[in-house]
C-alpha cells in the first residue's frame, strides 16, 4: 500500500481543510466560526444562493446540506479538481510538507503504461470527432440528424465517425509516434499472428467515447451505418483501461449531476442516454452491451438510493428488468433498492421522448413500479394460479426468491410484503379472521366475542369496573415481564402477529390478561392490517385501558427500549419469539417435574429421586439464566434493552 492511513492521516492533520477548499469557495463570514475551525459557504457542486456547505477543520469533513456531497481533503482535490487521487494526495503531502514513500518500480511501470493509453486514447478521439466533418461521413452526419442530435449535444459527447477505411486511424496514430503495440493495447487495432496486416476495429461507424468516471475516454462505441455489418454496435475490447461491466456510459456526467437530486435512470443503449440527456435527464447512464452487473448496480446505488431501470416495454425489456431484478435481490440494503419503468408499445426511451415529449417521460418515471411489484408481475403475468397447489407454488418462488436476499432486514419485510399479497389476492386475510375469531373465543374474548351469557357492565364506569385486573388489584410489579413482552411487542407491532397467532392463542396468562389477550386477538380478527395506534385505540374501546398501561409501564420500568412506538419491528418479532420459547421451555420442565414427583410418590427410589433433581436443575438454568432478581426473562432483556 503506497498511501498508508497513517499517512493520509498526518496530511490531514497538518493541512486545514478550509486551506484546501478556500480554493474554491468564498466563505460566509456571518456564519463561519474561524477560531472554531467552523465554516460555512455556498456549495460549490451545485448552485445555491444560501450557504449550506459546510467544512469542519477539527474532523477534517466536509458535508453539503443540500445535496449530501461530502468527504475529505482527498476526495475534494479529485472531485473538484479532477484529478486521481494518487495526485491529490501527491499535491497535498507537498502543501503540508509530508514526505512520501518511494514508489513501487512496477507499480510505476503500469501507471506510467496506463497514462499513455489515455494518451492514445484521446488521439483516436479527436480524430473521430475530425472525421465527423468530412465529406465520406454524410450517411453518419443523417443518421444522427435523423435522430434528432443537434450539434451541441454532438459536441457534449464527443461523437465521431471512424471511416470505411481498414488503416485510416492506424496511419493517424502511426504518425503521431504512436506504436502498433499501444493501438492494439488501446483495442483500436485488430492484430495477430493469423492476421498478416493489422486493421482498424472501427470501421464505418458512428462512434461514441467511452468514458471513466474522472471523464477521461478509456473505450468507444460504434454504431454500424452498413446493414451488412455483422454487429450492430460494436464496443472496444477488454483493456487495461477498460473492462465494461466495470463502466457505465455517461456515468462521469450523471455521478455530478445526480448531486442536484435529479432522478437517475438507467436505460439499454447509447443513443437512449444521449436523447434523455437532451431532454433534460442528465444523471441517466447505460450499461455496455451486456444486462446490468453487480458492479454497475453498485455504481448506480453511489449516485441514488432508488435509481429507475428504464426498459422497452415488449417482452425482451421486460427479460432484461427480469435479469436485472435477480442481479439486485441479493445486494438490497435498507434504503437501498430499485424502480423499474417500462415503457408502452415497445417504445424505448428515445423514441417515446420524440413521440411525447419529456414532460411525459418524466411522469413515466415518476410512476415506475418499486423491485418488490415487479417480482410479483414476473410470477404472475403469464402463471395460471386456479388451484391452491398453483398457489403454494407461486408462494414458494416468491419465497425463495426473497431468501436470496442476504440483509436480514430486508429479508424480512419482503417475506412480510409477500404475505401480505398473497391475503389481498387470494383471500388468506379471512383465513386470518377466523382463526382469530376462533382463539377470542377460546380466552374469553371482548366485548363482541363474549363467550354466550357472560355478562356486560353498565353504568357510567362500565369500562373502568368491566377489568379484571383492576377488580384483581394488579400493578405492574405484579406482571412478569414474560407476559409484558408477549403481549407488548404484539401491541407495537400487529403485523408481526399472524405467523404467530397460533402459538399465541394457546398461551395461558394470569388474571385479566387473559382476557385483554383474547381482546386483541378479535380485534385482529375483525382487521388483520390494523395499525398498532387503531389496535390500542379499539382496545381502550372495549374496555382495556388499565390493562394496556400495566403491560406498557411493566416494559417502561424494565428499561426495555426494544418495544416501544418506534422500534423495528423485526427486532420485536425476534424477541417474541424468544419469550415464546422460553415460556415454552419452561412449561415443559414444569409439567416434567410435576410427573416426576408423582413417580417418586409412587415409587420412592434412587432414579425417581435423581429424576426429580435433575428437572428442578434444568428448571432452574431456565428460569434463572443469570441470576438476576427478574430471572424468567434474563436472557432475553440484555441483548435487546436498547
Amino acid at each position: 500500500m503506497r498511501f498508508p492511513p497513517s499517512l493520509l492521516d498526518e496530511i490531514r492533520a497538518r493541512l486545514p481543510l478550509s486551506q484546501v477548499v478556500g480554493r474554491k469557495v468564498s466563505w460566509d463570514k456571518r456564519k463561519s466560526q474561524p477560531n472554531r475551525g467552523d465554516y460555512w459557504a455556498c456549495c460549490p457542486f451545485h448552485g445555491e444562493k444560501s450557504p449550506s456547505f459546510h467544512a469542519d477543520d477539527r474532523k477534517g469533513r466536509y458535508h453539503c446540506f443540500g445535496c449530501g456531497v461530502s468527504g475529505d481533503h482527498f476526495t475534494f482535490m479529485v472531485e473538484q479538481e479532477g484529478v486521481s487521487f494518487p495526485e491529490a494526495v501527491e499535491q497535498l503531502a507537498a502543501e503540508a510538507g509530508v514526505r512520501l514513500p518511494e514508489r513501487n518500480a512496477q507499480a510505476e511501470r503500469q501507471e506510467a503504461k496506463r497514462a499513455s493509453l489515455h494518451d492514445v486514447m484521446e488521439h483516436a478521439a479527436r480524430f473521430f470527432g475530425e472525421q465527423l466533418h468530412r465529406p465520406d461521413a454524410a450517411r453518419a452526419r443523417t443518421y444522427l440528424r435523423d435522430r434528432g442530435l443537434g450539434p451541441e449535444i454532438l459536441k457534449r459527447f464527443r461523437i465521431g465517425y471512424a471511416p470505411n477505411s481498414r488503416s485510416a486511424l492506424k496511419e493517424h496514430l502511426a504518425n503521431a509516434g504512436i506504436s502498433q503495440e499501444q493501438m492494439v493495447e488501446a483495442g483500436l487495432l485488430i492484430a495477430g499472428p493469423d492476421i498478416a496486416v493489422s486493421y482498424d476495429r472501427f470501421r464505418d461507424r458512428v462512434i461514441f467515447p467511452i468514458t471513466d468516471l474522472r471523464g477521461r475516454i478509456i473505450a468507444f462505441g460504434g454504431r454500424a451505418l452498413s446493414a451488412d455489418a455483422q454487429a450492430k454496435y460494436l464496443n472496444s475490447p477488454e483493456t487495461p483501461l477498460f473492462s465494461k461491466g466495470h463502466v457505465l456510459f455517461n456515468g462521469h456526467t450523471a455521478r455530478a449531476a445526480s448531486r442536484k437530486a435529479v432522478p437517475v435512470i438507467a436505460v439499454e443503449g447509447y443513443i437512449d442516454v444521449i436523447t434523455c440527456v437532451a431532454a433534460g435527464f442528465e444523471a441517466t447512464v447505460a450499461p455496455l452491451g451486456t444486462a446490468l452487473t453487480e458492479n454497475q448496480l453498485h455504481l448506480l446505488w453511489q449516485m441514488a438510493d432508488e435509481p429507475v431501470l428504464c426498459f422497452d416495454g415488449d417482452d425482451a425489456g421486460l427479460k432484461a428488468a427480469f435479469r436485472a431484478l435477480d442481479t439486485a435481490l441479493p445486494h438490497l440494503k435498507p434504503g437501498k433498492s430499485l424502480r423499474f419503468a417500462l415503457l408502452p408499445g415497445g417504445q424505448d426511451p428515445d423514441d417515446f421522448i420524440r413521440a411525447e415529449g419529456s414532460r411525459a417521460f418524466g411522469a413515466t418515471l415518476e410512476k415506475a413500479t418499486p423491485m418488490v411489484e415487479m417480482l410479483w408481475l414476473r410470477e404472475t403475468r403469464t402463471a395460471t394460479i386456479d388451484t391452491p397447489e398453483r398457489r403454494a407454488g407461486l408462494e414458494q418462488t416468491l419465497k425463495n426468491a426473497a431468501g436470496t436476499i442476504a440483509d436480514q432486514s430486508v429479508r424480512r419485510f419482503y417475506e412480510m410484503a409477500i404475505r401480505e399479497r398473497m391475503d389481498a389476492e387470494f383471500g388468506r386475510a379471512r383465513n386470518f379472521a377466523a382463526r382469530g375469531r376462533n382463539a377470542a373465543m377460546k380466552r374469553g374474548g371482548a366485548p363482541g366475542f363474549m363467550r354466550p351469557g357472560a355478562a356486560e357492565p353498565t353504568g357510567p364506569s362500565a369500562s373502568l369496573l368491566s377489568n379484571p385486573m383492576v377488580r384483581a388489584g394488579h400493578s405492574s410489579r405484579d406482571l412478569s415481564l414474560s407476559d409484558a413482552v408477549l403481549l407488548g411487542a404484539l401491541l407495537f407491532h400487529p403485523e408481526i402477529a399472524e405467523e404467530r397467532l397460533d402459538v399465541f392463542s394457546h398461551m395461558d396468562f394470569e388474571g385479566g390478561l387473559g382476557r385483554l389477550a383474547g381482546g386483541l386477538l378479535a380485534c385482529l380478527a375483525e382487521n388483520p392490517d390494523l395499525s398498532a395506534d387503531g389496535l390500542q385505540a379499539s382496545l381502550v374501546r372495549s374496555g382495556h385501558g388499565e390493562a394496556l398501561e400495566l403491560v406498557m409501564g411493566k416494559l417502561r420500568r424494565t428499561g426495555f427500549k426494544a418495544l416501544g412506538p418506534d422500534s423495528d419491528p423485526v427486532r420485536a418479532a425476534t424477541i417474541w419469539d424468544d419469550a415464546a420459547h422460553l415460556r415454552v421451555r419452561s412449561g415443559t420442565l414444569s409439567n416434567e417435574r410435576q410427573a416426576a414427583a408423582e413417580a417418586l410418590g409412587r415409587e420412592a427410589s434412587d432414579a425417581s429421586l435423581i429424576r426429580l433433581r435433575d428437572i428442578q436443575d434444568q428448571d432452574n438454568r431456565t428460569l434463572h439464566p443469570d441470576g438476576g432478581s427478574d430471572p424468567e426473562m434474563a436472557r432475553i432483556v440484555h441483548p435487546f434493552k436498547s
